[in-house]
């Protein structure tokens, strides 16, 4: 697959999601997880882009390579805590806002 393939199959993607979030339904459930999921795949960006493994991300934090696996998946709540942890372990400040 070249970069073109990719790029247009980031966009499609794009164009698929805001045509699902017209259904009430879906938008319910997106609003409810999506943040989450926002989060989940950003951890697992900053891992990749050091080049970490899980098991080294859950012993600087303090917890086991399962538990990275569910956070990286969406499959677990975050506590502010653990969001700060995370922060720290890459050297970047945890930004929370409420937007209107």
């Amino acid at each position: 697959m070249n970069k073109e393939s990719k790029i247009k199959k980031a966009i499609d993607f794009q164009e698929y999601l805001s045509e699902q979030l017209k259904n009430k339904n879906i938008k319910k459930y997106y609003d409810k997880y999506g943040k989450q999921i926002e989060i989940a795949y950003q951890i697992l960006q900053l891992r990749k882009k050091e080049k970490m493994s899980q098991a080294v991300l859950a012993k600087k934090l303090g917890t086991n390579q399962s538990n990275i696996a569910r956070m990286e998946s969406g499959q677990q709540n975050f506590t502010t805590e653990t969001l700060q942890k995370v922060a720290k372990v890459f050297d970047r400040d945890l930004k929370i806002e409420f937007v209107k």
